[in-house]
């Protein structure tokens, strides 16, 4: 590593720290926008044996750049998913990385997500993904909350108590949020799952009974990009792109300077509330088969075809391909990324350094 330096328990750096020699790192998150492990997982796989990735600017998409999958110059994955079954036979493909996984489960029946496998199978494949990587690596999103006239807040209490139950020993930390009214295309999510919203005091009401169930099932549950602060009632703010997860993880410290170690900056590209640390999302929108009523990253069945339809497996982007006479690609491999600029420190414990 370029920057093999050492810290202690303490988070001090101490030592010498060289810097700049083969580039900075990345944290690569696949994907907030799509489901990458349960659609997708063959293209992974082929970037990962390539080497690197293509991703398009969704708010400029002649602007393309290119990012290393070179383990040694990424700080980790985050895997973002609804059903990771397809992808178990892959995770060996994966050992070189530090990695966990954000496993959406929820308690909604296919009047909201019809294109998910039963509940009960999607719990034996949350287990099973917890015995190959261990409680720690897979996060359970119980998200996004939301209240109508079948969903009511008993509804969620009630099915979080059953959920939990089910996978206690499974995972440690519970992820959740509230639905956003928001419109993506012509759709808008308010109208597509006949919901209000959440009111403040319905969500206090969820966030004690979920903190006083998950505290007995051995979890803490912890919000996504949330302004309301639920901390009195036992949930806190969280972060799903977590560095200090993937520090425990890889038995590292990653570090916003090469000279001293000193903690991971948020994530500006994303909302005011959220408290991600910077990564780079190599998903693409309208690629997810999902069909899931409250996505925010789908505009309609017509869109995601369309989609679908350019996604080549053996491509270096998710999404379509570069076109030479229009496209600007920009190679950062060496060089890093602005928005995820790590440095990576092996801990010490009055010992040699882990890197």
């Amino acid at each position: 590593m370029h920057n093999g330096g050492r810290i202690n328990g303490s988070g001090k750096g101490r030592g010498a720290v060289r810097a700049g020699e083969e580039g900075a790192e990345v944290i690569i998150s696949a994907s907030r926008r799509t489901d990458i492990p349960q659609f997708h997982g063959e293209w992974m796989v082929n970037r990962v044996r390539a080497g690197f990735v293509d991703v398009r600017n969704a708010m400029f998409p002649t602007q393309v750049s290119r990012y290393s999958l070179d383990p040694h110059k990424v700080d980790g994955i985050v895997f973002w998913t609804k059903d990771p079954e397809p992808f178990l036979e892959k995770l060996r493909h994966f050992e070189a990385y530090p990695y966990y996984f954000q496993f959406t489960l929820t308690p909604y029946g296919r009047d909201l997500e019809p294109g998910l496998r039963d509940k009960g199978a999607l719990v034996e494949t949350f287990k099973q993904l917890s015995r190959r990587l261990g409680a720690v690596r897979v996060v359970w999103r119980f998200d996004p909350l939301l209240l109508n006239r079948r969903y009511t807040v008993d509804y969620l209490i009630e099915a979080f108590d059953a959920l939990s139950a089910q996978l206690r020993g499974c995972t440690r930390r519970v992820v959740i949020s509230f639905i956003d009214d928001y419109a993506f295309g012509n759709r808008k999510v308010f109208q597509t799952v006949g919901s209000g919203g959440v009111p403040l005091e319905a969500q206090r009401r969820l966030a004690t009974s979920f903190a006083e169930i998950a505290r007995e099932r051995g979890m803490v549950v912890e919000t996504c990009a949330e302004i309301a602060s639920l901390s009195k009632y036992g949930v806190e703010h969280g972060r799903c792109v977590d560095a200090r997860l993937l520090e425990e993880i890889g038995g590292f410290k990653l570090s916003r300077r090469a000279s001293r170690y000193e903690e991971l900056g948020k994530d500006r590209s994303q909302r005011a509330d959220c408290g991600c640390v910077e990564s780079i999302d190599i998903g693409w929108p309208n690629t997810c088969q999902g069909r899931c009523a409250y996505c925010y990253a789908t505009s309609g069945p017509a869109e995601v075809a369309k989609a679908l339809s350019s996604c080549d497996p053996a491509g270096t982007l998710l999404c379509g391909a570069i076109d030479p006479a229009s496209d600007r690609l920009t190679d950062h491999r060496g060089t890093g990324d602005p928005r995820d600029r790590s440095f990576r420190f092996g801990t010490c414990y009055g010992q040699e350094s882990l890197l």
